[in-house]
């Protein structure tokens, strides 16, 4: 048996989906004559209750058109120091936009007005980078898993309202969050100048991401999209898979949270595990006591079939998905209680 928990991106698509799929209508996307793209941006442009979408390849590609947008070279965002645009977008902030990053360490991953009011540099002093943007990132994948208070969010809001600051969402697991706390799609549409939603982690498609915002910001990123390299032909084969995720998988997120509860639960009992992190959704990041190498934790586990990964300094990360069945879940839970 092979149990991958190495990410929610290891997944194939459903029957229902390679049925939506060969069924999705395409055209040009580049010439915007893509039937079943155009759907999907219209779809979760209405979710969100946003004016406009745009499907691009990957969440990084959206993210970092999102940053291009709201900045110019030689200003400065704002985010923790664990966010994925600046740890895992191959340097794409400084290299594209020409852009810095203002790092907070904030609560695994998600960081507070207060601490944002702290960083934004005056705009009259020329010495300092200007202040432009602030990135949250829900769910957060570097502090595992973990979800925003929205009311939270709402103040950052205002306190970017205040300092004229463009507030963007790398919500790559955004449909995680939502499962967890019941918030509606349309109240994060009223908050963030745009959204960046990933359709390949849990909701299980093959390829994937949308970004969203207002029709201005959407028709700026179709140009920026094309500069790096994001225009797709006849890409309605893999936007329909969006658009049947949305409809079909959402619900299925409770199972990934329930099951990396119960690895929680496990993993707290055992003598050979220090910390864990607390778990709100699909990732459970733990840590071996003193004395246990986690590169040999690892080797063992894969040799049992189970695979994760390192995240460095000691941490250890596993994610389930929709992929990942209860027969390979009861298998995981068992042989993590007999591993030393």
């Amino acid at each position: 048996m092979i149990v991958n928990l190495i990410s929610d991106t290891v997944t194939k698509p459903s029957d229902g989906m390679l049925e939506a799929m060969f069924a999705a209508q395409v055209g040009d996307d580049v010439f915007k004559e893509d039937l079943s793209v155009n759907t999907l941006e219209i779809e979760v442009a209405e979710l969100f209750g946003m004016e406009a979408a745009l499907f691009f390849p990957s969440g990084t590609m959206a993210n970092q058109t999102a940053i291009k947008l709201h900045t110019q070279p030689g200003e400065q965002l704002i985010c923790d120091h664990y966010a994925h645009v600046y740890n895992y977008e191959g340097g794409g902030v400084s290299f594209n936009s020409g852009v810095s990053c203002r790092l907070i360490e904030g609560d695994r991953g998600r960081i507070t007005a207060t601490q944002i009011a702290d960083c934004i540099n005056p705009p009259d002093f020329y010495h300092s980078p200007k202040t432009s943007l602030v990135c949250l990132e829900n769910t957060t994948n570097k502090g595992g898993g973990a979800v925003y208070d929205f009311n939270e969010i709402i103040t950052i809001r205002e306190l970017c309202n205040k300092h004229d600051l463009a507030l963007h969402l790398d919500g790559a697991r955004l449909w995680n969050a939502l499962e967890v706390t019941n918030e509606k799609p349309k109240a994060y549409g009223k908050i963030f100048d745009t959204i960046s939603l990933c359709l390949s982690k849990g909701l299980g498609c093959p390829v994937g991401s949308i970004l969203l915002g207002s029709k201005k910001h959407i028709n700026e990123a179709i140009r920026i999209r094309k500069i790096f390299g994001g225009g797709m032909r006849q890409a309605g084969y893999l936007a329909a898979a969006g658009s049947y995720a949305i409809k079909n998988h959402r619900v299925e997120l409770n199972e990934d949270h329930r099951k990396a509860k119960e690895i929680e639960a496990v993993l707290l009992r055992c003598d050979y595990v220090e910390k864990v992190e607390p778990v709100s959704t699909n990732i459970v990041i733990f840590s071996l006591i003193s004395g246990n190498s986690e590169l040999n934790f690892i080797d063992n586990l894969n040799q049992k079939g189970i695979r994760l990964i390192a995240l460095g300094k000691g941490k250890l990360r596993i994610v389930t998905h929709r992929d990942y069945t209860q027969t390979q879940h009861d298998y995981v839970l068992t042989t993590l209680t007999k591993m030393y």
